[in-house]
Order: structure tokens, then sequence, then C-alpha cells
């Protein structure tokens, strides 16, 4: 059940004109800013006005919610903010805003128990995302709607991280690209606790409404996105954030001290870290989009769908194209995405690739054992199969991926074990022991290394067979 409601604190007379009361003031700061334009007054104003939003909305225990005006400001200081300090107050003053007052919550109902939806009427919303309009309206709706972003505005920021996540370092060096990464990090955050409690939701009641209604579907649907496009940039915007801040390519001369001469030292510091968490963004918005796709799936099957809902290729079989085809950014991206069901998940498909295919027989009912990560260690157990798999593959690229495999199997198991855990894929994970995987997976080395006499085991394939013999001793 979804129930949309108004701002409590509006309730009464006495409310609206407290919240009106703050918002004249505050939003005073704000034009005696704009007066000064770019200047140093300008900048304190606006520091003043997001302190002034803090101590109406954050610091009190019972805070009074800020208005649409006063967080629309907030978002444009983040979107125009020039300075580091700027950009660093308006994105963390418009998450706490966010985790304080959320717009879309669940609730219990006073009826049965279960879980309510409350989605918050008069909250504000960076998106637009109700409608596809004509390029010109649409400019012009964004203009008038304070910078919402609509599908196509959402694209073009992650086309814009994607082109300068492979520049050099000194010319990424510059706010406004650490204020789009903390801008995209924002607008995830948001589609987020839309997502979370959406899916909450449709897991409890099967009800596809809840996840069709869900802000990244939108996104997503729109006719003006292209949707492989844009989940490509998304995986290379990873891929190439993670090899400037873990330190595996620098232009020659390019160390932070010698960067920091001719550059602003807070903002050198700030990007490594910057970079690394929207890293964790990026990641956090692909493993949304997963979901969602595989919820769809199940929701298909049991006809919880229509045609207004559309047919779009499952992210996780871009992934593996892109995988594929560009094989020198896998490394990378095993490395820095650390998710261990859908790792684990990608994984398995991407050595399904590569080896021998089973006969299916007609009593051949639910998944096969094969498609998990048991049939594909159990595949590297023939000799001939192994050869063929090296010939597709090299050595190298099997060890990372097997070595990768297991250790995020062992995270999941250990998970398992945790309260509140999401459940695993059961295409995946399988009903047998860590022992007896990690004897498939010594076994599957050892096949290599007969396979392959020259082979010379990498760090992380050390790693793995050190961790599953271990295992296997102490069983």
């Amino acid at each position: 059940m979804e129930k949309r409601e108004t701002i409590n604190n509006c309730g009464n007379v006495k409310g609206r004109m407290n919240r009106g009361c703050i918002e004249a003031n505050t939003l005073a700061i704000i034009d005696s800013a704009e007066i000064h334009k770019d200047s140093q007054d300008a900048k304190d104003d606006r520091m003043d006005f997001l302190e002034a939003v803090r101590i109406a909305s954050i610091v009190p225990e019972n805070g009074t919610p800020p208005t649409k005006k006063m967080v629309e400001a907030v978002f444009q200081i983040l979107r125009a903010g020039k300075s580091l300090e700027l950009i660093m107050s308006s994105y963390e003053l418009l998450n706490e805003i966010e985790k304080s007052f959320p717009r879309i919550y669940l609730s219990e109902s006073s009826g049965n128990g279960s879980p309510e939806l409350v989605v918050i009427e008069e909250a504000w919303l960076p998106f637009m995302v109700s409608l596809d309009v004509m390029s010109s309206e649409k400019e012009t709706n964004r203009r008038k709607l304070g910078g919402l972003f609509d599908p196509n505005g959402f694209h073009e920021l992650i086309t814009g991280l994607a082109e300068m996540a492979y520049k050099t370092n000194s010319q990424r060096l510059d706010t406004k690209f650490l204020g789009n990464m903390l801008l995209f990090q924002y607008l995830v955050n948001v589609l987020e606790g839309d997502f979370l409690a959406r899916i909450s939701m449709y897991k409890e009641s099967m009800n596809w409404n809840f996840l069709r209604e869900c802000l990244i579907n939108m996104l997503l649907a729109s006719k003006r996105v292209n949707y492989r496009v844009l989940m490509k940039e998304c995986l290379h915007t990873i891929c190439g954030l993670y090899q400037d801040y873990a330190g595996i390519h620098n232009e020659p001369g390019s160390s932070d001290e010698k960067l920091s001469e001719n550059h602003n030292t807070d903002v050198a510091i700030a990007l490594l870290e910057v970079q690394r968490t929207t890293c964790m963004a990026m990641q956090k918005l692909i493993i949304m989009i997963m979901e969602i796709d595989m919820s769809k799936q199940q929701a298909n099957m049991l006809g919880l769908t229509t045609r207004s809902d559309g047919l779009r290729i499952p992210l996780i079989e871009i992934i593996l194209d892109e995988l594929t085809y560009y094989r020198k950014i896998l490394p990378r991206f095993l490395q820095i995405f650390n998710d261990p069901k859908w790792k684990l998940e990608i994984i398995v498909q991407y050595l399904l690739k590569y080896t021998a295919k089973p006969v299916r027989t007609r009593r051949s009912n639910g998944p096969s054992e094969d498609s998990t990560f048991l049939g594909v260690l159990k595949s590297f157990s023939d000799s001939s199969s192994v050869r063929s798999i090296i010939k597709k593959l090299n050595v190298e690229v099997i060890q990372l991926l097997l070595a990768h495999a297991f250790l995020a199997y062992m995270s999941l198991t250990s998970q398992q074990h945790l309260p509140g855990m999401p459940a695993c894929n059961e295409a995946v994970i399988d009903s047998l022991s860590l022992v007896e995987i990690s004897k498939n997976v010594a076994a599957a080395f050892n096949s290599l290394r007969e396979a392959d006499k020259k082979i010379q085991i990498s760090s992380l394939g050390k790693e793995a067979l050190f961790t599953a013999t271990m295992i296997i001793s102490t069983s």
C-alpha cells in the first residue's frame, strides 16, 4: 500500500508561519549574495545561508523541514559552487536533509502491522522524470525548474564524468569536476532512498507497481536516453577513476607534490577521496539497476508486467560484453567492484561464455548445476576442457577470475550468518559447504598447472590457494 502525505509541520497555521519566516530570512541571504556575484562577500553570504538552514533544520532534535525553495537554493549552490568550501558544505547539507527528512520511507500500518510506503508530496526532488518533452521545452523547463535533472541531464552528467575519468591528473584538478562528482553522489543517494523503500515493498507484496514507479526505472525508461551507452559510460568511469586513485598510472612527474605546486592543495587532496567515493556511488547505481532487472524478470515470469514496461537489455549482459571486448579493464573492474553477490554472478556468467555447454535432457528442470560456481569449477576437471578455456582466455585472466570468485564466495558464506543480509542468488550460491568449494578451487589451479607447465601463479592466485588449503586442512 502506498500513502501520500504532506509535511507534518504544515498541519497548522503556526507551523506554516514559522516555516515561511525561516524561508524568508534564509533566502534573503542568497538575494544578498546575488548582488555581489562571485566576490568573497557572496561566498560568505552563501556560507551563512547554508549555516542558517543547518541551524533551523538539522541541529535541533525536532528541526523544521526546509521548504522546497530552501533545498533548491542549497542544490544550486552545489551545482554552481566554485570554491571547495561551498561545494563540500552544500553537498553535506543536502545529504543531511535527505537523511533527516526523507521523501519516501516505510512505516508500520495501523491495521495489520504490514509496512506501508509513505511518500511526502511536498518534499523537494532533484529529478524531473514524469514526461519526455521536446528538446527546446526540456531546456526551458530545466532553467525554470531550478536545474532539475531530467533523464537527458542525468545522462549528460555521467557522460561528463566518463570523459574526465581518463584525463590526466592535472586536467582533472579543478573544482568543477570535483563538484560534478559530488553532485552525482548526491543524486545516487536520492535514487537509493527511493529504491530501497520500493524494492522492500515489492518483495513484501509482489506488487510490480512499486518498482515500476521507482525513480531509477523511470529515468532509464526514457526514450531520450541511450541506455546501453549510458551503462557503458558508468562501467568505464569506475575503471578510469579507479586507476588514478589506486596509483595504477600517473603521467611522468605528476606526483601530488608537483601537481600541488600550481594548484589548490586542498582540491588536490580532496580529489582522490572524492574519486574513490564516486566509484562507490557508481557501483551502487549499477547494483540497483541489476536488482531491478532481476526483479523485473521475476515479475515478468509471474505475469505482473505489461507491454508498457518495455524491453531493456539486462545490465549484466552489457557488463559482460564490455569486459569481453575490453579485457584490459577486467582487472580494474574486479578490483574496485566489491559487492560479493553480484561480483560472483558476473564472474560465473563470464566464465560460462568460455566453458563447454552440457547437453540438457527433457527431464532437466530448474537451474542447472553448471550455471553455478561449482559447475564452473567442475569444468576445470577435464584436461581437454581446460586446454580449450586457456586457448580462449589466457592463464593470467583465468587465475584472476577464479581467485576473485572464490574470495567473493567466501564473503557471501560469511554474510549468510549475519542478520539482515539479503538472500543470495540461488543460481550462483550452491548449498554445498565451503570445504567442497575449496577442494574444487584447489583442483582447478592444479589443472591449470598440468595444462601449462610454465604457469606462474599470481599473488592473488596464491592467496586464494593458500586460503582454500587452510580451509581443507582444518575441516
